[in-house]
C-alpha cells in the first residue's frame, strides 16, 4: 500500500564539497541543490552534460561491484550510497546533485560530513506529501552463493536490522540496528567504509581504490603483515610506518563503534534502498547484505510498489459494517437524493478517505444516458468522487454541518472503462497536499471489480454556510 501522511522535504540552500573518489583517485568537486517537491533525487554530471539528470532509482543501476554505480547512456555517477543514505537519514525527498567527475567523493568513508553539511544548511518544509510504500506482507530475497538475505515485515515504524560474518577473527559476528531514523545522524552515519588487508593487492591491481586512505577506509588486517604488505600500504597511502591496532586494524585508527563494520553494512543497505523512489514502513531484517543483493531487492520492492500504483484499489471487506452509512454521510454533507452519489464511507483517516456507490438501474440520469445502453457520465463519477473527498475535508471542522464544499478546479482526468448499472464503484482520494484553509487538493481514483475506471485530481475548497 502507498500511503501519504508525511510532507516532503528538501534542503534549505546549495552545499559544496570538495573530495577525492575512492575507486577513481580524482579530485571531484560536489554540490546539493534544492529541488522541486516530487523531483526526487537526480545526478547531474556538470562535466559531460549539465542538462542529463541521472534519476536516483534502481533501474539505472549498471554496476554494484565494490560500491553502487548508475548511469544513462555514457554517463556515469559511482559510489553513491553514502550519500543517499545521508539524505534519507535527514529525511529529505528532493535534492538535485551536481558532481564534475565520475564519482562521488569518499570523505571520511561514512555520511558524517553529508549529513552535518544538510543539518547545518537547513530542511525547507514543502508543500506536497511525500508517498511512503507501506509493507503489507513478507518480502525476502536470498542469494544461496554468499548465504545474502534480506527480510521487510509488516510494521507500524521503519527499522533496519543487520547481521554480518566475515569468519574472521579480527573482525567476527556483528549484528547493527537502527530502530528510527531518527537516530540515523548519532548512531550510522559516523560508520566508515571497511575492506582487509588482504583484499588490498586484488583491489589495487583493478583499480578500485585509486583515493584510498588511512583516513576514510577501516582495514582490518587478519593475516600477519608481511614486507610486502608493507610495500603496498605505503604505495596506497605514501605512509612508511603502518601497524595495526589491538583491535586489528591499521596505524591504530580508532573505531567509532566496536559494531562499526556492521552499522556501515546498514548505512551501505540504506543508501541503496533509496533507489525505491520512496520512503518504506516495514521492519528490515538483513544478513550479510552487500550493494548487489540491496539494488536486487530494491528492484523487487519497485516493482511491486509499481504494480500497486497501476493496481491502487483498496483491499475492501465488504462484509464488515461502514465507518459511515448514507444516514451519518447525510449528516456531514448537504446533498440529498437524486444528487447523492456516496452511499457508504469504508476508511477515513487525515490524508485519505474510501467511499463506495452502488450504482443501480434506478439511477435517475440512466433514463436519458442512454436509453436501451445505460451507461454513468463520467461527469456524474467525478461527482461522486469529490462528495467523498467532501467527506475528508468536512471531517476537519468541528462542525461540518455548517459548511458546504465547492469545486475549484478538475484536472488531469482520464475514463478508463464504462460504468454500468450493477457496478460497485469505489473511490479513494488521496490528500495530495495537506488540508489549508479549508481548501483540500486530491487525487482521485474509482475502481470497479479492482480495475481502475476513473482517475484524476480535484480541488475543492468548504465555506461556511450563510444563514
Amino acid at each position: 500500500m502507498i500511503q501519504k501522511n508525511k510532507i516532503q522535504n528538501t534542503i534549505k540552500k546549495e552545499i559544496k564539497f570538495n573530495g577525492i573518489g575512492l575507486h577513481t583517485g580524482s579530485e571531484i568537486n560536489l554540490t546539493l541543490k534544492p529541488a522541486e517537491e516530487n523531483s526526487g533525487f537526480n545526478f547531474v554530471r556538470s562535466d559531460i552534460d549539465p542538462d542529463e539528470k541521472i534519476q536516483a532509482l534502481v533501474n539505472f543501476v549498471t554496476q554494484t561491484e565494490r560500491c553502487t554505480t548508475i548511469a544513462k547512456g555514457e554517463i556515469e555517477v559511482k559510489t553513491i550510497e553514502h550519500l543517499l543514505a545521508a539524505l534519507v537519514g535527514c529525511e529529505i525527498n528532493n535534492c538535485l546533485i551536481v558532481v564534475d567527475g565520475p564519482e562521488i567523493p569518499i570523505m571520511d568513508g561514512s555520511s558524517k560530513v553529508f549529513t552535518d553539511a544538510i543539518i547545518s544548511a537547513g530542511i525547507k518544509k514543502q508543500e506536497s506529501l511525500q508517498g511512503v510504500f507501506v509493507v503489507e506482507e513478507n518480502l525476502k530475497i536470498k542469494d544461496d552463493s554468499t548465504g545474502s538475505e534480506i527480510i521487510i515485515v509488516p510494521d507500524e515504524e521503519f527499522s533496519i536490522s543487520v547481521m554480518i560474518d566475515y569468519e574472521s577473527k579480527v573482525l567476527g559476528s556483528q549484528i547493527a540496528v537502527l530502530n528510527s531514523i531518527d537516530n540515523f545522524n548519532s548512531q550510522i552515519a559516523p560508520s566508515r567504509t571497511f575492506g582487509f588487508l588482504h583484499e588490498l593487492k586484488g583491489l589495487h591491481e583493478l583499480g578500485l581504490i585509486k583515493g584510498g586512505d588511512i583516513n576514510n577506509s577501516v582495514i582490518y588486517v587478519d593475516q600477519p603483515m608481511t614486507k610486502s604488505d608493507q610495500d603496498l600500504l605505503e604505495s596506497i597511502t605514501g605512509k612508511k610506518e603502518i601497524s595495526v591496532s589491538k583491535e586489528g586494524i591499521l596505524n591504530n585508527l580508532t573505531l567509532n563503534y566496536p559494531n562499526e563494520a556492521a552499522r556501515h553494512k546498514l548505512l551501505d543497505l540504506l543508501g541503496d534502498l533509496a533507489l525505491v523512489g520512496m520512503p518504506i514502513q516495514g521492519r528490515i531484517i538483513a544478513t550479510k547484505p552487500g550493494h548487489k543483493i540491496n539494488t536486487d531487492f530494491a528492484k523487487q520492492i519497485s516493482s511491486l510498489i509499481k504494480n500497486k500504483i497501476k493496481n491502487n484499489a483498496p483491499s475492501i471487506d465488504l462484509t464488515k459494517p461502514p465507518l459511515m452509512d448514507t444516514i451519518k454521510i447525510m449528516e456531514m454533507l448537504p446533498h440529498r437524493p437524486p444528487f447523492l452519489l456516496v452511499d457508504k464511507i469504508l476508511e477515513l483517516t487525515e490524508n485519505y478517505v474510501v467511499g463506495l456507490k452502488n450504482v443501480t438501474m434506478n439511477e435517475t440520469f440512466f433514463e436519458g444516458h442512454f436509453p436501451g445502453a445505460p451507461v454513468m457520465p463520467g461527469v456524474l463519477q467525478i461527482e461522486s468522487m469529490a462528495q467523498a473527498g467532501g467527506v475528508l475535508v468536512l471531517s476537519t471542522v468541528p462542525d461540518p454541518e455548517n459548511y458546504l464544499t465547492f469545486f475549484m478546479k478538475i484536472d488531469n482526468f482520464k475514463f478508463k472503462r464504462p460504468v454500468y448499472p450493477g457496478d460497485t464503484l469505489i473511490f479513494k482520494l488521496d490528500l495530495i497536499t495537506p488540508i489549508r484553509r479549508g481548501i483540500c487538493n486530491m487525487r482521485g481514483y474509482a475502481f470497479v471489480n479492482g480495475q481502475i475506471v476513473s482517475e484524476g485530481d480535484l480541488m475543492a475548497q468548504i465555506s461556511r454556510r450563510k444563514r
